[in-house]
């Protein structure tokens, strides 16, 4: 087994819609996105951001764009014009997900 973070193999888009952030990760070559379909669910993001998410996490399945978008409910103090947060858009979430790691057998290794 081998961990890596997954800005190995792809690179992410973040914003908001009031107190909702969406996370985009686009596989930086087609031959990843069954990895991120597999590894990166819905659970494992929500609990990556940990305390920061507080609503539930919704995935959504992109393959003729090999990617997968992310929904992150309530964790944005409200939204971008009540939020006391520093970053009230989620525009910093991307990096966050991208350090997130996965373990991948030594039969999937890159």
């Amino acid at each position: 087994m081998k961990k890596i973070q997954l800005r190995e193999i792809a690179h992410a888009r973040s914003g908001d819609k009031g107190d909702t952030a969406n996370v985009g990760l686009i596989a930086l070559n087609p031959k990843h996105y069954p990895l991120l379909v597999q590894y990166v669910t819905a659970d494992r993001v929500k609990q990556h951001f940990g305390s920061i998410c507080r609503g539930k996490v919704e995935r959504f399945e992109l393959p003729n764009l090999g990617a997968l978008n992310f929904l992150l409910h309530e964790s944005l103090g409200g939204g971008g014009t009540v939020s006391l947060k520093t970053d009230a858009q989620g525009k910093t979430y991307a990096a966050a997900l991208l350090r997130m790691t996965i373990e991948l057998p030594d039969s999937q290794l890159l």
